[in-house]
């Protein structure tokens, strides 16, 4: 797998959702892009990553981080909470001044947690945000997730084109042989 070719059929969400759909159904099987290094730096080049190093240790702490998200979304904040938390204790930021005014600066005991911590951390920025946004898809098969920027707040689909579409033709389907 090249760090060119991302084969998610859903990307560009925010880091921590992204890294949820790290995970994707394909013809009734699960895929995973993270199996590997390779994977792992597809998904840093996918979100501006590319300054940490695709190994070993960073693809470790990214999959336990990956699975603290899924606790907190799909499971209970009360269990995800205390998992997320234990991500965010490898990182901090650090206050910033320069020449462009005040800032802020992440910092890593161990860079392999960066990319980890990140996710954490902008899981915490959608929380403050707008956490009823935080959506998973409305169709039974799809375990993609996505923050619903709709105006109105009322997406349902990870996109209307693939899970949004097949909904529809299912409800036809259904009305038509009922008739």
């Amino acid at each position: 797998m090249s760090a060119a070719r991302d084969p998610r059929p859903l990307t560009g969400e925010p880091v921590a959702l992204d890294l949820l759909n790290t995970r994707w159904m394909y013809e009734g099987a699960q895929q995973d892009l993270l199996t590997d290094t390779d994977g792992l730096a597809v998904w840093l080049a996918a979100n501006g990553l590319e300054g940490f190093t695709a190994d070993e240790a960073t693809l470790r702490h990214t999959l336990r981080a990956r699975d603290a998200l899924k606790a907190a979304v799909d499971g209970s904040l009360t269990e995800g909470a205390a998992a997320v938390d234990t991500v965010l204790e490898h990182g901090r930021i650090r206050p910033t001044l320069d020449t462009q005014g005040p800032g802020e600066r992440a910092e890593f005991a161990d860079p392999a947690w960066g990319p980890a911590w990140l996710a954490a951390r902008n899981y915490l920025e959608l929380m403050a945000t707008a956490p009823d946004r935080i959506r998973g898809c409305a169709h039974d098969s799809c375990i993609l997730h996505f923050f619903d920027t709709s105006r109105n707040g009322t997406r349902r689909w990870c996109s209307m084109a693939a899970c949004g579409n097949r909904a529809k033709a299912s409800r036809h389907y259904a009305r038509t042989r009922e008739g």
